[in-house]
């Protein structure tokens, strides 16, 4: 049985394919790490939310405590107890 050896034109259309494959490949490599780093970000982001979202429902679950609401108005609105006063350190 004898084989035809392969035409220029053969040998250039099976390089030019093997070409396409290679340059499809680096560009489907390229879009797959893209892919992975959206992922990365977007688990990042998830866990982000989830941990506010803990935060939130602790502070809903506190909300009727009055130390808890005591702390608030201390802390973030800066009220005092009547009688009550407050002592500024300016030496900083």
């Amino acid at each position: 049985m004898k084989f035809k050896r392969a035409g220029i034109g053969t040998k250039l259309l099976v390089l030019i394919l093997l070409v396409a494959a290679v340059t499809g490949l680096l560009s489907l490599q390229s879009r797959l790490r893209e892919a992975q780093e959206n992922r990365d970000l977007i688990s990042a982001q998830v866990q982000e939310q989830r941990e506010k979202n803990a935060a939130l429902a602790e502070d809903i679950a506190n909300s009727g405590d009055p130390d808890y609401r005591e702390n608030i108005a201390r802390s973030e609105l800066g009220l005092l107890k009547p009688g009550e006063i407050e002592f500024v350190d300016t030496s900083h």
